[in-house]
């Protein structure tokens, strides 16, 4: 399996390594990355000035890494087209939070993922509650283990997953969820006036939001959140399907714990 992988936080970041390290037990890992944070773009695509993509040491053995001067989506295509070869699976992260309801339009984890789907390979976007390393260990076998079962599905599917900031062996399970329909609220500060007036966007998490079945509820009950992601009602993956991996999934983290 080859497994390329991008993120929003930077080619620094240390989730896209805990990442890169699981899935080199797999097989090849590309990784091609934006050279600075650039998240919150979603599926932004540079198209009046040109991309620069430099080999970078990357941290874990055996893996090729690109680092690019563009976004997530940069990353991805011009991986796909001029520096990764084929690819068998498409992954995003893991990212410093986690990106759920309407974040996954914007989020640049998520945008990143996007482009390998929209070029028909499975894709998955994957991210963890910010500040615990037990997270994104969490996240990194669970997208591993995904990344195996996607590769060999012969249907087209994205998948956004959301670890809890909880050890593998202290989540409370695996669940299919939907989008919460709002997570946040966006309003802005003006923070100076003068010839220019100057403002900062504020982005504020919402308290009461409509949870039941969510992505949201599962990561605040301790679970991993899997929620399919799609342009189309045609590409909607069937639930037997997604029921099949979160079992199959279930099982292999039981055996591993």
């Amino acid at each position: 399996m080859h497994a390329l992988i991008t993120n929003d936080d930077g080619i620094e970041a240390e989730g896209l390594w805990t990442l890169a390290r699981e899935l080199r037990r797999l097989g090849k890992v590309t990784v091609a990355a934006p050279a600075r944070e650039r998240s919150a773009i979603g599926t932004a695509v540079t198209l009046f000035e040109p991309l620069h993509a430099e080999e970078y040491a990357a941290p874990v053995a055996g893996v090729t890494a690109f680092s690019i001067d563009g976004t997530p989506s940069d990353c991805v295509i011009l991986a796909l087209g001029a520096l990764a070869g084929d690819a068998d699976v498409v992954l995003s992260g893991i990212n410093r939070g986690t990106n759920v309801g309407e974040d996954v339009y914007i989020s640049g984890t998520v945008g990143g993922a996007s482009q390998g789907y929209f070029r028909g390979l499975p894709a998955m976007a994957v991210s963890a509650s910010p500040g615990s390393p037990e997270g994104a260990a969490t996240a990194a076998v669970v997208a591993a283990r995904l990344a195996e079962e996607i590769a060999a599905l012969p249907v087209k599917i994205f998948l956004n997953v959301n670890a809890p900031g909880r050890s593998l062996e202290n989540i409370t399970g695996v669940r299919i969820t939907r989008l919460a329909r709002a997570s946040h609220i966006n309003t802005v500060n003006e923070v100076a006036t003068g010839p220019r007036r100057q403002f900062r966007m504020v982005r504020s998490r919402l308290a009461d939001t409509e949870k039941a079945g969510t992505d949201i509820e599962a990561v605040e009950q301790g679970a991993v959140s899997i929620t399919a992601l799609y342009t189309s009602l045609l590409d909607k993956p069937p639930q037997r399907i997604l029921r099949k991996i979160v079992a199959d999934l279930s099982r292999e983290l039981a055996e591993a714990a």
